[in-house]
């Protein structure tokens, strides 16, 4: 229930003209309140004037829409494209603003979600790269007007950098004279660079004060590459790590070592060591055959996120897995892309050791079939802290679904399942693991009535609450969204270069 206080916000804001004329009688403690009424209403003219004239040291975004605040109604989940717009250029008004002390000292623009469906009024979202862009732009136009500012507000942001915005991302966090909006990247997504671009945008993103670092997808990294990296620049306050694919593969002129050592690996993990506060690693498909122990045997802390999908591990790996001390405090973990069931002992006893703290777990493609369900059954019984469970690509018919789903029932905390489309539903000899086309081609009113038999099943355990569904080509990812247009053309542009790389040496050989 809103307060009369809140309700009162609400008409007021709802006239910018009232507000903009009375806001100099508005006491300060009042602001943080009408700003949150102004964003659910989506005021975006009011919004910027709150900025403009933001009487409080602090403007924190996240906790200001939090439920923390009044009322309790989450808005962190609305990146509303007119309401965050007015934020940054309520920014730029405030510290344009002549006349009058400055109070406000730092503006946190970290801390909302990107999600699938806008709940805002509009329903047009501004997702991380937009909100990296706008940023960026606002930051360059006013190194512009005022050079040389007094006292520069400091500005903690996420930003997601690609070719398309590189450019004005470095000028903006660069600037050689002090800037009146001073960035400082908390959270750094990086996609469709270059290794130099790379690392130049890093060193001036402020390394030091960086908590999580995602290179992803176009950015093409190998072993030698990240060994720089992290030697060079230096994250010490590091908590997430994301690397590419492919990125501890040997460069091009490497040789093996005489011992069989390889120097490179080693100097990763001595690196990853130092990172005092690192508890989350991804290094999906990545060629990590028998090197999991010297790489995350040195970490001095323990691992809450592991993603290991597609890295091709063997036994040494898992067993090393199953006792190390990470285990006994995962949270998340990703297996995807191993036949888990040849890897059996060693996989039943990780999951044991992490049943009292794993909380998602995804094996996608890991040839699971109807004859292991059994002992993946015994294997999750003791996971009662699981909530979320992910298992598409595996060759598992309507049967076997519908006895796991029983034994799912049995998981308290269990809320969202991703299942596969049943093996029942594609034609007769069906080869897995599949490519999209095969994937798309089952018979989907078939799929139809055995996805509402599994629904079934859950209903009458009393477990309506568990939310199940098969996103066949992946869950949502609002930044692969927001960039693929530019993705898709960075795409064409390697394709088009391998071709060339590919005929030149045709030509050679001739």
């Amino acid at each position: 229930m809103r307060s009369l206080r809140f309700i009162a916000a609400e008409a007021l804001v709802s006239h910018p003209q009232v507000v903009q004329q009375s806001l100099d009688g508005v006491a300060h403690n009042l602001y943080p309140l009408l700003f949150k009424a102004s964003y659910l209403l989506e005021q975006a003219e009011v919004i910027r004037v709150l900025l403009e004239h933001w009487p409080l040291e602090e403007f924190r975004l996240s906790a200001l829409l939090g439920p923390l605040s009044e009322p309790t109604e989450d808005l962190r989940d609305r990146t509303c494209r007119a309401c965050l717009e007015a934020c940054v250029q309520g920014l730029a008004d405030h510290v344009l603003r002549a006349g009058g002390p400055r109070r406000l000292r730092v503006a946190d623009l970290t801390g909302v979600r990107d999600v699938k469906v806008q709940q805002c009024p509009c329903g047009r979202a501004l997702g991380r790269w937009g909100r990296t862009e706008l940023l960026a732009r606002t930051c360059c136009r006013l190194q512009a007007e005022s050079p040389g500012a007094r006292s520069p507000v400091r500005v903690l942001a996420d930003l997601f950098v690609t070719e398309g915005n590189f450019e004005v991302v470095v000028q903006a966090l660069g600037p050689a004279d002090p800037a009146p909006l001073r960035v400082h990247c908390l959270s750094f997504r990086a996609d469709s660079l270059g290794p130099s671009q790379l690392l130049q945008v890093l060193r001036l993103a402020g390394p030091g004060e960086l908590r999580r670092l995602e290179v992803v997808h176009n950015v093409r990294l190998h072993a030698g590459h990240v060994q720089w990296l992290l030697a060079q620049v230096g994250f010490p306050q590091l908590a997430s790590l994301t690397l590419p694919a492919k990125a501890f593969d040997a460069p091009p002129t490497s040789t093996s070592a005489p011992d069989g050592e390889d120097p490179l690996l080693t100097s990763i993990a001595w690196e990853l060591s130092q990172m005092s506060q690192l508890t989350e690693l991804s290094v999906a498909f990545s060629t990590l055959t028998g090197k999991i122990p010297k790489l995350l045997g040195p970490l001095r802390t323990p691992l809450r996120t592991l993603d290991l999908a597609n890295c091709s591990l063997n036994h040494a790996d898992m067993a090393f897995l199953a006792d190390c001390t990470h285990t006994t405090h995962l949270e998340v973990l990703d297996l995807s892309g191993h036949s888990l069931f040849v890897l059996f002992p060693s996989f039943f006893r990780l999951l044991s050791r992490a049943a009292q703290t794993l909380r998602v777990l995804t094996m996608e493609e890991c040839s699971i079939e109807d004859g292991h369900m059994s002992m993946l059954i015994l294997a999750l019984s003791p996971c009662h802290e699981l909530c979320e469970l992910r298992f598409l690509g595996n060759p598992l018919s309507a049967r076997a679904l519908r006895r796991f789903f029983v034994a799912l029932c049995e998981l308290p905390k269990l809320q969202y399942v991703e299942f596969p489309v049943p093996k029942d539903c594609y034609p007769e000899g069906t080869a897995y693991p599949q490519d999209e086309l095969a994937m798309s081609k089952f018979d989907q009113q078939k799929y139809d009535v055995i996805a509402e038999d599994l629904r079934a099943v859950l209903l009458r355990a009393g477990r309506g609450d568990i939310q199940v569904c098969t996103p066949l080509f992946g869950s949502f990812d609002p930044d692969i969204q927001e960039t693929s247009n530019e993705l898709g053309a960075f795409l064409l542009r390697a394709f088009k270069a391998a071709l060339e790389n590919f005929s030149r040496a045709l030509e050679q050989m001739e």
